[in-house]
């Protein structure tokens, strides 16, 4: 029975592997998924509840379908809004509804000022959605925010920063970290001792404080995608030494053996040798803390945008989205603001603990005689 056998009569690790395929899918299906545009408010439709679907108007059933709906005048005393409803325009709703205009397989860069974009890929126009409403009415399955957009929307957009800055994270890291532990092992002496000293230094730092004071200094003007990109590099750079660390005392070990020395005898180089011969050696640890090493970047992200030193508004991300826990009044009276954000934070990282768990499993079989 090889590994992938093991792994898929692991339950656990089966759900989180199709927990995290459904998560991806939708993320980077936004534009077809996702109703309305995250940037787009309704008017007079801030803070607006989970749309409530009914299925008969004026006693006779017409199938399902929505009001339109606004928010009236604010109980001064308890903070609840009045919604009102239009009864007489009812709206259905359905799957497979035409919406705004998107591009399929487009990509587009930045040139000189007087061009605004420059297709490299044709795109197809599409304006075909997965769900919505035809008519006045805005289907918004999970209420909107206190700008009017729809949560629903902006959670899937959100997640592409969410899911996708692990995955940058260790695209970062793990090169960094396989290459710096295996010259470590590989040579060992003052070179060793080097390394490993500098690796202790920045595994002293507390990385989600040292996150915070260099989030802190950044320039306010920078863009989400700088600050995206600064929190990946920034986390990478900070999380290389422990994997190296252990990199190395496997080197240790693999470079003993009568394969390597007969690289070495055959008169190949240094370099070659390590990422020829040993780090392979290392496939098994690297996927299994590869995938165990993912929430971590999630995290950080959504503690850093939590605290207004992330991802920045107008732009979503979970972590942004989770903000507004900090406001008591829609904590109590808004909590479909809140519960989703969170919900899909805490099921992504656990998905991949529990995946990274099964790839453990799997990967070592003696952990299952354990």
């Amino acid at each position: 029975m090889n590994w992938w056998q093991r792994l898929k009569k692991n339950p656990l690790a089966r759900f989180g592997a199709i927990l995290l395929l459904v998560f991806y899918i939708s993320v980077i299906a936004a534009d077809f998924i996702a109703p309305y545009d995250p940037y787009e408010s309704q008017p007079n439709g801030s803070l607006l509840p989970p749309t409530s679907i009914y299925w008969s108007h004026s006693g006779q059933f017409i199938g399902p379908h929505i009001y339109p709906t606004t928010q009236g005048d604010t109980n001064i005393e308890t903070g609840e809004r009045k919604l009102i409803l239009n009864f007489k325009k009812p709206s259905p709703v359905s799957l497979f509804v035409t919406g705004r205009e998107y591009k399929l397989f487009k990509l587009s860069l930045p040139l000189p000022p007087k061009w605004d974009e420059v297709t490299i890929i044709p795109g197809i126009s599409l304006n075909l959605h997965l769900f919505g409403s035809k008519g006045e009415a805005k289907w918004n399955i999970l209420g909107t925010d206190e700008q009017g957009r729809d949560q629903f929307s902006r959670l899937l957009y959100g997640g592409r920063i969410s899911l996708f800055i692990g995955i940058f994270g260790i695209i970062i890291t793990y090169p960094l970290g396989l290459l710096i532990g295996g010259i470590s092992g590989y040579f060992g002496g003052v070179i060793d001792s080097v390394i490993m000293r500098l690796a202790e230094v920045l595994m002293t730092f507390p990385s989600i404080y040292l996150l915070v004071a260099l989030s802190g200094v950044l320039s306010p003007q920078l863009t989400s995608t700088q600050r995206f990109l600064l929190i990946v590099v920034i986390t990478s750079v900070i999380s290389w030494a422990g994997l190296a660390r252990v990199i190395r005392g496997q080197v240790l070990s693999i470079k003993e053996r009568e394969f390597v020395q007969a690289a070495q005898a055959m008169g190949g180089k240094p370099i070659y040798i390590i990422l020829r011969h040993i780090l392979p050696q290392t496939a098994s640890y690297v996927v299994i803390s590869a995938t165990l090493s993912i929430p971590s970047f999630i995290g950080a992200e959504a503690v850093l945008s939590l605290i207004g030193l992330g991802i920045q508004q107008p732009d979503p991300s979970w972590g942004n989205m989770l903000s507004l826990a900090s406001n008591a009044s829609i904590l109590i009276l808004q909590p479909w603001l809140i519960w989703p954000p969170a919900v899909l934070i805490v099921l992504t990282v656990l998905a991949f603990n529990l995946l990274g768990d099964g790839l453990r499993d799997a990967l070592d079989p003696r952990s299952l005689q354990r």
